[in-house]
């Protein structure tokens, strides 16, 4: 679906769910007002003649010696509806039944009527709202005023019953009501539906046109400008949309730049790697070709020193291959730490002795200044890889007649471990890169043969220990490493 399309689309979708509602809640809201206004009406007539009956006792006493008085009752009855056609009395006994009635052309179906109304009526004299029996109409019910008949006694006789609004004055009212406040409510339905409707397309067009920045925003990123945000300008759901979206480019952006340096590396690898690969491989490829075809006419010392090259060849190659794995899995993340509470100062004490007969064949004087509190929490294979690193790196740096101190020191809850060595050092434009794979300083220049990936082995595996390590050279003077972590 084309955007211009997808965005009419929604729009009058959403227009028209907007007329529904409003639709919906206009004929709800004549319902209720139709409702409403037939029980106003109901509630204020029973209140305004609460006491007809009453009154109507004041002129002729129903009942005569326990008896009916059929002639007094129904010329005072007729005389009342006389007056109010609306009007319909009944005379009940005790019981509730009906003795007498005065309907004008009506058929009362009912031969007994619920006295609960009548009582609760009668209990606060008609000022609660209540709905009686309907005599007219089974189930159905209406409005009423009553009041009781007693003797000169004061023993209950019956009850007058009057329902002050009779089935046609009801028809005719409440047609009148109905019709009128049907046009009431359609004209204000019809103003307030035009009115809402107008405002409602105005704020979905407002809502659809910052919709609308989200989508272009997006197409934009989907088209290949990965650099393309939503603005944000205020609050609300838009706005989270927005920060969400934000965020999720700055991710995807990030891991694109990362995949790009990964390839770049991998392209970096795969050169470095055919490089160092290659040199020794050549060369054992041609000693092996030299006592092929020389045969029996080699001498035995050449035999043994071609051997001797084949084979440190073989090593510098197994070397390389080794380092390569290594550094591949602690880049991946794919080495599990097996981290433990241990003295770091026995590890730097045994990995000097390691070396000390190496330190000897050049003469370099190799000791130690260790703290007396070393005890850290780490993989200590990984680490005793590092150490070894440094102090091989170390001694390949170091001229005869050289130094090398092995350090650590306890501040502030960190054990700082520190080799340094003397020698012409490092210029300080290569530091930066030192720590970089396949990074070797002056190799040819200094006679010094290597894989160029201790360093890069030792701050892997330093990260890994959310450590630090840090370099620090004089040109012509001393050069020192130094591992930072935290004291168990």
């Amino acid at each position: 679906m084309k955007k211009s399309s997808f965005r009419k689309s929604l729009l009058w979708r959403l227009s028209g769910a907007l007329l529904l509602l409003l639709i919906f809640l206009g004929i709800a809201y004549v319902s209720i007002t139709t409702y409403s206004a037939r029980k106003y009406y109901q509630e204020t007539t029973q209140k305004l003649n609460a006491h007809v009956a009453e009154h109507m006792l004041l002129e002729v006493n129903p009942f005569v010696n326990g008896e009916v008085n059929a002639e007094a009752v129904g010329k005072i009855m007729h005389s009342m509806m006389a007056v109010n056609p609306s009007l319909e009395v009944y005379l009940l006994d005790p019981q509730g039944n009906i003795l007498k009635y005065v309907v004008l052309d009506k058929k009362v179906r009912l031969k007994n009527l619920k006295l609960e109304p009548v009582k609760q009526f009668l209990a606060d004299s008609g000022k609660t709202f209540v709905l009686g029996d309907d005599p007219r109409n089974p189930g159905e019910e209406t409005i009423f005023s009553a009041t009781e008949v007693r003797n000169e006694n004061g023993q209950l006789e019956g009850y007058v019953y009057m329902v002050l609004a009779s089935e046609e004055y009801e028809n005719i009212a409440g047609a009148l009501s109905t019709s009128y406040f049907m046009k009431l409510g359609a004209q204000t339905f019809a103003i307030t539906l035009v009115a809402a409707f107008a405002l409602g397309i105005f704020l979905i067009a407002l809502l659809t046109r910052n919709l609308r920045s989200v989508i272009t925003t997006v197409k934009r990123f989907e088209e290949g400008d990965y650099h393309a945000r939503i603005p944000v300008k205020n609050s609300g759901e838009l706005a989270d949309l927005s920060h969400t979206f934000n965020h999720m480019a700055d991710t995807i952006l990030k891991n694109i730049e990362d995949l790009k340096e990964v390839d770049e590396l991998r392209r970096e690898l795969i050169a470095n790697v055919s490089h160092d690969l290659r040199s020794p491989m050549s060369v054992i490829q041609g000693y092996i070709e030299t006592m092929m075809i020389k045969g029996d006419n080699l001498s035995d010392e050449d035999r043994r020193k071609y051997l001797e090259i084949i084979f440190k060849s073989s090593e510098k190659l197994n070397l390389l291959v080794a380092d390569l794995f290594e550094l591949s899995k602690l880049e991946a993340r794919q080495v599990q730490l097996q981290k433990e509470r241990f003295n770091m100062n026995e590890l730097l004490q045994d990995t000097a002795k390691q070396f000390q007969l190496k330190a000897k064949e050049k003469n370099i004087k190799l000791h130690t200044e260790l703290s007396h509190e070393s005890l850290i929490k780490a993989d200590i294979g990984m680490m005793q890889r590092v150490i070894q690193n440094l102090m091989d790196n170390a001694l390949k740096y170091t001229p005869e007649d050289g130094e090398i101190t092995v350090k650590s020191v306890l501040i502030n809850e960190r054990l700082e471990v520190s080799i340094t060595n003397s020698g012409k050092g490092i210029p300080e434009d290569q530091l930066p890169h030192i720590f970089d794979r396949y990074f070797m300083l002056d190799k040819d220049k200094h006679g010094i043969d290597g894989t160029g990936l201790g360093l890069a082995i030792v701050k892997k595996i330093v990260d890994i220990h959310d450590a630090d390590i840090s370099v620090n050279s004089i040109e012509n003077g001393s050069t020192s490493f130094t591992v930072v972590m935290p004291a168990a």
